[in-house]
């Protein structure tokens, strides 16, 4: 049985870093380094209105010689922001993060933000999957 989004938030927590539009990106980078995360939802108020990554930062700040002190959050966060239900199974989380190119997914239901996922915690459950198929062919094979 494949694994769901549901199944890596229960593992992980529903736990989610967020900012608002309007602060700073410099502030942004201190939550950023205080939690140990890639990336924040940008929230305003209830309302997801984008998400900010380290790539961000790189390509739309150090790059184009901007001050982190000085830039808001909304003027680089990406706006389109794609998000996942918890019923959504790990590998088509894998697919579509690939296809599109980014590490971070939020989940939603009913446009409200229940958590994020990552890369790192799809992989680990794609692992996780193998290795218990791998038991179970073992044990079918021994038996």
């Amino acid at each position: 049985m494949q694994k769901t989004v549901a199944t890596i938030l229960e593992g992980k927590g529903r736990e989610v870093e967020w900012i608002g539009p309007e602060a700073t990106v410099f502030e942004a980078l201190e939550i950023m380094a205080e939690k140990g995360v890639g990336a924040l939802v940008v929230m305003d108020a209830d309302r997801l209105v984008g998400i900010l990554s380290e790539r961000d930062y790189a390509r739309k700040v150090i790059l184009l010689d901007r001050g982190s002190r000085d830039t808001k959050v909304s003027e680089i966060m990406t706006p389109e922001v794609v998000t996942v239900e918890p019923g959504r199974t790990v590998t088509e989380c894998m697919e579509l993060m690939t296809e599109r190119r980014f590490r971070h997914l939020p989940v939603v239901v009913d446009d409200e933000l229940v958590g994020v996922i990552s890369i790192g915690d799809v992989v680990k459950a794609v692992i996780s999957e193998q290795r218990f198929l791998i038991q179970e062919l073992e044990q079918y094979i021994t038996s």
